[in-house]
């Protein structure tokens, strides 16, 4: 398969099919525009309460909203209760939302606890009447992000897939890893191959594509209709672009590039969030960023230690042309 190639979902034709995976703390709207700009294809929210937007949490209901330079964006949405979950995506339609995905794949206990996120894998028939409530309230397609299984040894991944295909999802992601496992070890692309296998929806895969050659390998190995880059993305947008063959294939771009994009996200961040928010969330990207490269652990010491903007700027500025 050609990287990267077109991507049909319900009726949403995708350009690429190398899409940025929902995460939470991380894909807000600047992580976002950022993302896109290199060439990554679709892009998500973070994985939303459906009972928060019951409530009327404006935090929740704030996650959903999007940029005008981000494009298309989905809503993903996480619950255990399907007349609740069905609601909140009538309200994501309403307010825009091209797609509606739900979460069956977050790992956390705090979510798990619950009976959502990736514990939904242990009942596909709660998986089938929550894809199937949700389809009848909205005309945008459904999606659902799945793992491996939720107990290690146990994978159910397939026999969920079907059950959300069943109950009407448009598509399928599934990151190759158990409940049990989180981000640790590797990700079994094998399983997400015996999902394509299965199902006639596109099928997703997520877990471990850290760079083109693995983005080659993900193909070949699962069959996948398209790809969902995480954590790899964390510091390095520009990945999109090494998978999409617009730069050289490996390795962080030149500096110029670097505090290029390193800048503009914080001025993102302040566009959208304001002064105090961007400073404080600035910090861990800037983590991300400069990973591995030399002086960076005293540029992040300065950084951490101011709430203005403006300095964040002049240290990024004075780290680059040092």
């Amino acid at each position: 398969m050609a990287l990267p190639g077109t991507l049909r979902i319900g009726n949403i034709v995708f350009v690429s099919n190398i899409f940025l995976a929902p995460m939470a703390g991380v894909t807000d709207a600047p992580f976002r525009i950022l993302c896109r700009e290199q060439g990554a294809g679709f892009a998500y929210t973070e994985m939303i309460s459906a009972k928060g937007v019951s409530y009327g949490s404006e935090n929740s209901i704030a996650l959903a909203r999007t940029a005008p330079e981000e494009g298309l964006t989905g809503v993903q949405i996480f619950g255990s209760e399907p007349d609740i979950m069905a609601e909140a995506a009538r309200k994501f339609e309403a307010g825009g939302a091209p797609l509606i995905d739900v979460n069956m794949g977050c790992p956390m206990r705090k979510i798990t606890g619950n009976g959502e996120g990736s514990a939904l894998m242990r009942d596909p028939a709660l998986i089938n009447r929550i894809v199937r409530t949700i389809v009848a309230a909205v005309n945008v397609p459904v999606t659902v992000k799945l793992r491996r299984g939720f107990d290690t040894g146990n994978e159910t991944c397939v026999e969920c897939a079907l059950a959300a295909e069943d109950g009407g999802a448009a598509a399928v992601a599934v990151h190759g890893r158990f409940r049990d496992e989180y981000y640790s070890g590797r990700s079994d692309w094998s399983s997400v191959r015996r999902v394509k296998e299965a199902a006639g929806i596109p099928v997703i895969l997520s877990g471990d594509v850290d760079c083109a050659e693995a983005a080659r390998r993900a193909f070949d190995e699962s069959g996948a209709d398209g790809i969902m880059i995480g954590r790899a993305a964390m510091g390095d947008p520009w990945i999109f672009s090494r998978i999409g063959g617009k730069t050289t294939p490996e390795g962080k771009p030149e500096t110029g590039e670097m505090k290029r994009v390193i800048l503009r996200h914080l001025m993102l961040l302040k566009q959208y969030k304001g002064e105090i928010t961007a400073a404080s969330e600035f910090r861990k990207h800037v983590i991300w960023y400069l990973k591995g490269m030399r002086g960076a652990a005293a540029v992040r010491d300065r950084i951490c230690k101011t709430k203005n903007t403006d300095e964040i700027l002049e240290i990024i500025e004075n780290y680059f042309e040092g």
